[in-house]
């Protein structure tokens, strides 16, 4: 198989990467980041792009899966507008290119709670994402949604951070769906979904991530 993975410098999709890159079945794995990746792997792929410009000839979009763990916070974001940029109109776009180039499998890091018609922006921006991409026929699309994502980022997020000790903390005490989704799972997750394809409409809910 050859997989797309946008997304690969992010807590999720740096977990998402090594998965793919070691699994017997995938020959390439293209990865386009804002900035080269460390990797030296031969079956890595790492065309450096700007993802408000995206080469819509790029031989690289004929692969048979993605992967997309694309997103950022608001805080990070700066406003709204920018928040669906990243969140919504980068994931759409690298799908509608990936799909006119024949790939049939579609595995995206979405969320707990995502509704087009929720009245939070957040899961809003997220459910619109899943019927965005939905409509775009692909055979199989498996949806990952996790709660409060556990795992070591690298950047700075001082209100998660809390948040997690707090869940850590009440873990035990927690039903299976409000526990923290330990990023490893969610990895494990979204290559299962590209390497052993379901056919249909897959959800992936929070309850078995944590």
């Amino acid at each position: 198989m050859e997989i797309l993975h946008v997304g690969a410098t992010g807590l999720v999709g740096s977990l998402v990467l090594p998965r793919l890159l070691a699994a017997s079945q995938v020959s390439r794995v293209v990865a386009p980041t804002r900035a080269p990746l460390p990797s030296a792997n031969p079956r890595l792929v790492n065309p450096v792009v700007d993802f408000d410009a995206l080469p819509a000839d790029a031989t690289w979009w004929d692969v048979d899966a993605v992967v997309c763990t694309l997103g950022t916070t608001m805080a990070n974001a700066g406003s709204r507008e920018a928040f669906r940029r990243v969140d919504l109109d980068y994931p759409l776009e690298v799908a509608r290119h990936a799909r006119l180039h024949g790939a049939r499998v579609f595995a995206l890091n979405s969320a707990m709670g995502a509704d087009p018609d929720s009245r939070v922006f957040y899961n809003r921006v997220k459910g619109e994402l899943e019927a965005a991409l939905e409509a775009l026929g692909f055979p199989s699309l498996v949806l990952v949604r996790p709660g409060l994502i556990d795992g070591e980022r690298q950047e700075r997020r001082p209100g998660e951070r809390a948040a997690l000790a707090v869940s850590r903390a009440l873990r035990p005490l927690l039903p299976p769906g409000w526990r923290p989704s330990r990023a490893a799972r969610i990895a494990d997750a979204l290559v299962t979904g590209v390497l052993a394809p379901t056919p249909g409409r897959v959800l992936v809910e929070a309850a078995a991530l944590a």
